[in-house]
């Protein structure tokens, strides 16, 4: 497989007055709970073009996925299902399970958010797809399988004969949604329901997988409903979009109307909190007030009302219906039309949550690069043991996880390590974590190096240990240790915390807002009177009202409990904050709040941030300088700014070019590197350049060069003018 450069979008589109393919009329869904149903989906309704995509957009709980579960008829059995849903027209709604599955997969196909879950686990992928044929269209074993060959390879699987034979576990997780987006084409199916197919891939991947995707949607003429919660893709990708809140349509047009002029204020709200850096200048990020309302007991009124600057005594006692407007589209809001026309600013007055003193509205990226060097890592390896055997494990290779990776970071800075999955970002943060001598190379924080002995350590052999060591999260002791090395550790304990990817796995269920906040420090020893100062003082800080301290995690939302995440890293009053896909499970719009909250503090702390992340638009508008990793090196650094703009390495340029942009014209427009193929193995590393089997560069350089790249690998190059900045590229 080569890297292309390709266009985004070739902005076709089936001809106006088609007839719809899919057509939804007042879909209704509601499920039991305590509080009384749940109305999840409240009159849900569209039309869907042949060749045309259908962007559905919203908030976690908004209803997005259970309208794509009630068009596929996959919803659970205690769900109430009500409306209509014509394919071909036939209402699909109130088919037995046997009717839907003679439809489903031939004339309608679903992209699922996981594939690994999506595929039989005890089936090889052309078996899969061989019976997916066979099921719907009588073929024989022998042309069912040479069909599922040809699929795999019109969806990118490298070597698709050999491959079919794999299984799931085998593949890695682009070429595992690529088998999905495969089983969904299989029979040509007129409707194509993609929901989140992007969410857990990285930027390269995720350019990938959109491609394919477009791919089948061109081969099979299917319309395609689109769901996520990344506006870049939407801009990039659909031609209608639907803007779903309090589950039902408030904003209804096509995709440059929307994102030209917003009409409904949560839609403006939506595209105020996406982190957008144009030539270095960061705007104002602006969360979305309060919380989504309850959907058990709708009040009377807008349900965005409360969190509405435009809402007026009308909104809070009639829900406004989607209207058209002029020159836009549908839109459910009593001020849409003065919105529209100019005379109204839909933003309104309202700032960001996160309101405290000195709220960042800049960003992160601001860091001097002046102070005191926090952590220093030179040359880090980490290696791990490739085995084989059910009950006698025998080594057969080694995992190259981290190789010679060296940067410093200092007081009031951002360091952001990028790379796809695999390239070692998350093992250099846990080697940092360790707090123990690395495998290779040295790791020094505040001044201190991690895992040194000293001649009495060695000498009185005081240094025991009994149980499993510290929390990381928390420095709190599972057991028992003693002597001098384990007070340094204890102490860079303090200096070093970190906030998780998953805020909900991060919280122990079981205890209240304030015992979490509790326990690290009793683990320093607090007496009972500074703890309750503490968490109270803690609270204030991450922007909580200190009425949270009686919640469990399961009351709280996503955003407050990313918040409490934060406050607990920050008990101890450490210096280095590692941030591990800290936004990554959150909503947009709670997202731009957490940002200005992690800016705040950065200020008012000092504090330094390790973070590793895969949304490079987050990292561009977070972090002072960035470290791009590649196999477990690194092979581009430099200044935030300077390396968006002018990056030299090949990777870094395919990497930034897939970064989604929240704007139609130029996201359709530019021109953008897509990697193909996959990461190789970390187990058998290339003698020369780590990057050989993917890197353009290497194919059109000359002999001299190309020998070079196969047998040497590249050092750090600085680049002339441009202080700090490096890459490891020889024919860069």
């Amino acid at each position: 497989m080569t890297l292309t450069t390709t266009p985004v979008r070739d902005g076709k589109a089936s001809p106006t007055g088609a007839t719809p393919v899919l057509s939804v009329r007042d879909l209704r869904v509601s499920f039991p709970s305590e509080a009384g149903p749940v109305e999840a989906v409240r009159g849900v309704s569209f039309d869907l073009l042949p060749g045309r995509t259908l962007g559905i957009v919203g908030e976690s709980g908004s209803g997005k996925s259970a309208t794509a579960m009630g068009v596929m008829g996959l919803l659970p059995p205690t769900a109430e299902l009500h409306g209509q849903v014509l394919l071909g027209g036939q209402n699909l709604i109130g088919l037995d399970d046997r009717a839907l599955s003679r439809v489903r997969g031939r004339s309608i196909g679903m992209v699922f958010q996981d594939p690994l879950s999506a595929l039989t686990p005890i089936f090889s992928v052309g078996r899969l797809l061989s019976d997916a044929l066979r099921v719907h269209q009588g073929l024989s074993k022998k042309a069912a399988w040479e069909q599922a060959v040809e699929l795999l390879d019109l969806v990118g699987i490298p070597d698709p004969r050999h491959r079919s034979s794999a299984f799931p576990h085998e593949f890695s997780g682009g070429m595992r949604q690529r088998v999905v987006i495969a089983l969904a084409i299989a029979n040509r199916p007129s409707v194509l329901v993609a929901d989140e197919p992007t969410t857990a891939l990285d930027v390269t991947v995720q350019a990938q997988i959109l491609d394919v995707l477009r791919l089948a949607q061109r081969e099979t003429g299917a319309g395609l409903v689109l769901i996520t919660h990344d506006l870049g893709v939407v801009a990039g990708h659909a031609d209608d979009v639907a803007v779903m809140y309090a589950g039902r349509f408030v904003e209804k047009t096509d995709v440059h109307s929307l994102f030209r002029r917003p009409t409904m204020p949560y839609t403006v709200r939506l595209l105020a909190a996406v982190p957008t850096v144009d030539g270095g200048v960061r705007r104002p990020l602006v969360s979305i007030g309060g919380e989504p309302p309850a959907l058990a007991d709708l009040s009377d009124g807008c349900p965005f009302a409360s969190r509405c600057a435009l809402a007026l005594d009308a909104c809070r006692t009639e829900e406004p219906e989607l209207r058209h407007v002029t020159g836009h589209g549908d839109v459910a809001c009593l001020r849409a039309a003065e919105v529209a026309d100019g005379t109204l600013d839909p933003a309104g007055d309202a700032a960001p949550v996160d309101r405290q003193p000195g709220t960042v509205s800049a960003g992160l990226g601001d860091g001097d690069g002046n102070g005191d060097v926090v952590l220093r890592v030179e040359d880090l390896v980490k290696t791990f043991p490739v085995t084989k055997g059910a009950f006698l494990k025998r080594r057969v290779g080694t995992l190259h996880a981290v190789n010679g990776v060296s940067f410093e970071l200092r007081a009031g800075e951002t360091l952001g390590l990028v790379g796809e999955s695999g390239s070692g970002k998350t093992t250099t943060l846990m080697e940092v974590l360790r707090l123990r001598r690395p495998e290779g190379g040295r790791i020094e924080i505040a001044g201190g190096e991690v895992g040194a002995t000293t001649a009495t350590d060695a000498g009185t052999g005081s240094n025991t240990r009994t149980g499993t060591g510290a929390d990381p999260r928390t420095g709190t002791r599972t057991g028992t240790r003693t002597g001098p090395a384990a007070g340094r550790a204890r102490n860079l304990r303090h200096d070093v915390q970190i906030v998780m990817q998953d805020p909900l796995g991060a919280l122990d269920p079981r205890l209240p807002v304030h015992e979490l906040l509790a326990e690290p420090l009793r683990a320093v020893g607090r007496d009972r009177d500074a703890i309750r100062s503490r968490v109270n003082e803690l609270l204030t800080l991450v922007g909580l009202d200190p009425a949270v301290s009686d919640r469990f995690p399961a009351a709280l939302s996503g955003g407050q409990r990313q918040r409490v995440g934060i406050a607990r890293a920050l008990a101890t009053g450490p210096r280095l904050l590692a941030l591990d896909e800290p936004l990554s499970a959150l909503d947009v719009s709670v997202q731009a709040g957490v940002i200005n909250l992690l800016g705040r503090l950065k200020r008012e702390l000092g504090l330094a941030y390790l973070m590793v992340a895969h949304d490079l638009a987050v990292v561009r508008y977070i972090c002072d300088r960035i470290a791009v990793m590649y196999l477990g090196h690194i092979v581009e650094t430099g200044d935030t700014e300077t390396l968006f703009s002018y990056p030299k390495h090949p990777y870094t340029r395919a990497l930034l070019s897939a970064i989604p942009i929240p704007d139609p014209e130029r996201e359709r427009t530019r021109e953008r590197i897509v990697l193909k193929g996959e990461q190789p193995s970390a187990t058998d590393l290339p003698r020369g350049c780590v990057f050989i089997d993917r890197c353009p560069l290497y194919r059109l350089a000359d002999d001299d060069v190309r020998e070079r790249c196969r047998t040497e690998r590249p050092e750090p190059t600085p680049v002339p003018g441009q202080p700090g900045h490096t890459y490891a590229c020889h024919a860069a």
